[in-house]
């Protein structure tokens, strides 16, 4: 009886830790499985159906696969946004889901590739806090991500999760891209 009560407390015990602290095993992945589990992540995470350009092709909107994850084109106008349609609780998207707009104003999707204008600068430490606190550019202080970046979402991930989502992104091919910053609510460009 004691030594079964003793291995429920155990059990219970080892299923307390820390939300998104643990890891996916109980081995380290080696840099090329976590480059591989970050680039799976990616993918069925569906990161690129914001942060990827897109053209229409017969099957609907098809990532231009030289621009993957880099954002709103910085060289692409804005569309004219449907004021009426805002002021009556509508959130309109950019037809390739780059940009949207909604009570926050205007967001862009950042460039998440490997470049000095993407997240090449960034630090793993500035990129868990962007993906766990909703920072902007992972930076104490700063801004919250505005939507639809569904931060809260990834918050959940486990620390292994979020660093081979950002080995994965440090990987990728660079893309010079400076997306535009937020337009706040009731301006216009």
């Amino acid at each position: 009886m004691i030594f079964s009560l003793g291995i429920g407390l155990i059990l219970l015990l080892s299923c307390t830790g820390k939300p998104g602290s643990g890891s996916s095993g109980d081995q380290a992945l080696s840099s090329e499985q976590m480059v591989q589990r970050g680039n799976y992540l990616v993918t069925t995470m569906g990161c690129a159906d914001c942060h990827s350009p897109k053209r229409m092709g017969e099957r609907g909107p098809e990532i231009i696969a030289e621009l993957n994850l880099s954002g709103y084109p910085a060289d692409r106008p804005l569309r004219q946004i449907a004021a009426d349609a805002l002021k009556n609780g509508w959130v309109l998207f950019e037809p390739d889901l780059t940009a949207a707009a909604g009570p926050w104003g205007v967001s862009f999707a950042a460039n998440i590739t490997s470049d000095q204008s993407g997240i090449g600068n960034w630090t793993e430490e500035g990129f868990i806090r962007a993906m766990r606190e909703g920072k902007f550019k992972g930076i104490e202080g700063s801004r919250m991500l505005l939507p639809p970046m569904p931060w809260e979402n990834f918050a959940k991930l486990t620390d292994e999760d979020i660093r081979a989502i950002y080995a994965y992104l440090k990987t990728t091919k660079p893309v010079y891209n400076v997306v535009p910053a937020a337009i706040p609510p009731g301006e216009n460009r």
